[in-house]
């Protein structure tokens, strides 16, 4: 078993978000999948990202108002939110003084036969 700790991981900055990247573990090919924590202030946002990867996220403490594309969405503690390949993305803490700290494991789509994402006729 190896034991990984949000509090002492290495981090940087992404505008007022601190980001710690597993990378930083040295779990190379291992996983099927990349991951980060990552807290945003109190009264703070992410900025807009948008990416090829799907990333699947689960709110550690907090509450996260999420906004994707046109939707926004509020998740508290223990939530979860799934982003969608290329969908643009901002994360904000409406807390005035408790920060955010969000998990999300990252990894890029499947293919179909043709080069398509595979499941992209099923997405409404």
């Amino acid at each position: 078993m190896r034991k990984f700790d949000s509090t002492t991981a290495a981090t940087y900055a992404v505008g007022d978000v601190d980001v710690a990247r597993w990378e930083q573990y040295g779990l190379g090919d291992r996983m099927p999948f990349n991951a980060m924590w990552y807290v945003v202030p109190p009264g703070s946002s992410s900025p807009v990202d948008c990416h090829p990867e799907l990333e699947l996220s689960i709110v550690i403490s907090g509450c996260a108002v999420v906004r994707a594309g046109e939707d926004s969405a509020e998740v508290r503690q223990g939530g979860a939110f799934l982003l969608e390949s290329d969908e643009d993305h901002q994360i904000r803490n409406p807390s005035t003084d408790q920060p955010l700290v969000v998990f999300s494991a990252y990894w890029m789509p499947a293919m179909d036969a043709s080069g398509a994402l595979a499941g992209q006729a099923d997405r409404v």
